[in-house]
């Protein structure tokens, strides 16, 4: 992936009539294709911005806004190639890259061309967000690559403590001191999100995401069905996920599922009643699902049975089909982070290459969507907000998914709180607010207004009767409940009730 260089003094002559019409209010479209870069080529938005900057005129475009219309910037690192203890058949086998991922997806690109080191993936990154105009106060960072479990402790300590360095543009001796730095920086960690198995999870694998500063775990469960994770030598139970499920909740940490279709002996049919039981049952129900429909990648053991006729993919109808009867069973608490793998087409074998997909699927539902992502509010006027409270059961005891929403329902703000039986503390999980991120202190129309002081003040009367309120804050959060009356503990930040 090419980092952005631009020099606006290069293009000063064919800049200056563009940003002149722009900076009196003539229309972008028009006044781009009047004055273009060259012949053939037109100014991308972020040399546009560039160009305000360079003739002293303040910048409002905003290259590729949707970036970040969850309110956080999203800055994915992946990890270096790594023995990964699983042997899926439908995991692509790339000796360059970490276990299941390709050189070719955008992150990959990214970690190829910053020979896979976290600090310049980060800066890189950072440095792509400011030239297209994105505030980079509120960064969620995403770990990726293979499991990251497996992986040396060291690796793992060194790895985290050079992002957060990085986010603080400086070095610290240690991790918990680039940690305490980053709790006041100008970027600030504000989610920390790791990936691993089921058969992983340990109470002290999650005391070492703590202590990390992680606050997300990204869960591959692929699928509930014994016979089928068997068949695709997954190497775990179900019994297993609802274990690591359980062992999640109970730390507080948000559940991020990966869930597959059209794994080797499965039917569409028994997707649904798959899918189904992933919301059903108790022991399961994430807070985020990545859905993934099982595409060939010629590194991939599944390769052999494909060749031998053993598996195929469904057809682009039977799989739109598929995704049109389970969309819409996905709760209002739950976000569709994910429908299809960032593989490029061309390394795809045989399986899906729509890369709109997501949008041709909703296109075609009738009934409602109700899940976070197809209702947040994004860059909309909120309007008069509703506080709306679902509770449902878990592992461990009752969730309660509180939200301030619109009058047709689209999601402006949300906490989870957690309250378990046989334990004398209830627990904040999440606390997040949608709309389009802005600088620390700045104010939108929906971030900055109170909403999330709001859903604290109602999540501590909900949970009156325990002892104390707890948070698995971020890093860069941290400061904010302080303000709020927490105290730092361990792992945790809490709130005494009684």
């Amino acid at each position: 992936m090419a980092k952005f260089d631009f020099n606006p003094k290069t293009y000063e002559k064919k800049l200056k009539p563009l940003i002149r019409e722009l900076a009196f209010g003539k229309k972008y479209d028009k006044a781009l294709r009047r004055y273009p870069k060259t012949k053939t080529r037109l100014f991308t938005k972020a040399e546009v911005i560039a160009g305000l900057r360079h003739f002293g005129y303040p910048p409002s475009l905003v290259a590729k806004p949707i970036r970040t219309l969850s309110g956080v910037v999203p800055v994915t690192v992946l990890t270096k190639p790594y023995f990964c203890p699983g042997n899926c058949l439908y995991c692509p086998n790339d000796p360059t890259m970490p276990k299941s991922y390709l050189p070719n997806e955008p992150g990959g690109q990214r970690a190829v061309a910053n020979q896979f080191d976290p600090f310049r993936q980060v800066v890189s990154r950072l440095k792509t967000y400011r030239a297209n105009n994105h505030p980079t106060d509120k960064v969620e960072l995403i770990i990726l690559g293979g499991t990251w479990s497996a992986y040396p402790k060291t690796y793992q300590t060194w790895f985290i403590k050079r992002c957060f360095e990085a986010l603080n543009n400086r070095t610290s001796a240690t991790l918990s001191a680039a940690q305490a730095i980053n709790e006041t920086a100008q970027n600030r960690c504000v989610g920390l999100s790791l990936e691993t198995r089921p058969d992983w999870i340990t109470k002290n694998e999650l005391i070492n995401f703590r202590k990390l500063g992680c606050t997300k775990v990204q869960i591959g469960i692929q699928s509930l069905n014994n016979r089928i994770l068997r068949l695709n030598h997954r190497g775990h139970t179900v019994t297993a996920t609802k274990k690591a499920i359980k062992l999640l909740r109970l730390f507080g940490f948000k559940i991020q599922a990966h869930w597959m279709a059209n794994l080797y002996g499965s039917t569409p049919e028994k997707d649904i009643q798959d899918f189904v039981q992933l919301f059903k049952d108790k022991n399961f129900r994430p807070d985020e699902l990545k859905i993934y429909p099982c595409s060939l990648i010629k590194t991939a053991p599944l390769m052999v049975y494909y060749q031998k006729g053993l598996w195929q993919p469904y057809s682009q109808s039977e799989l739109t089909d598929l995704l049109v009867k389970i969309l819409p069973l996905v709760p209002q608490y739950c976000r569709v982070s994910r429908i299809i793998r960032d593989f490029s087409s061309e390394d795809i074998v045989t399986g899906n290459k729509q890369s709109n997909l997501r949008q041709l699927v909703e296109k075609k539902i009738k009934t409602k969507i109700k899940e976070i992502r197809f209702r947040e509010i994004r860059n909309q006027p909120s309007g008069r907000l509703k506080l709306k409270i679902i509770t449902y059961k878990t592992s461990i005891g009752n969730e309660k998914f509180l939200q301030f929403v619109t009058a047709n329902n689209q999601i402006c703000a949300f906490l989870r709180l957690s309250l378990p039986v046989n334990s004398s503390g209830a627990m904040i999980r999440e606390l997040h607010v949608y709309g389009q991120s802005l600088a620390i202190g700045a104010k939108g129309k929906s971030q900055h207004l109170g909403l999330g002081s709001r859903l604290l003040k109602k999540a501590i009367k909900l949970a009156a009767g325990y002892k104390k309120l707890s948070v698995i804050s971020a890093v860069g959060t941290r400061e904010y409940y302080r303000r709020l009356g927490f105290v730092d503990g361990t792992l945790y930040q809490h709130l005494m009730l009684q």
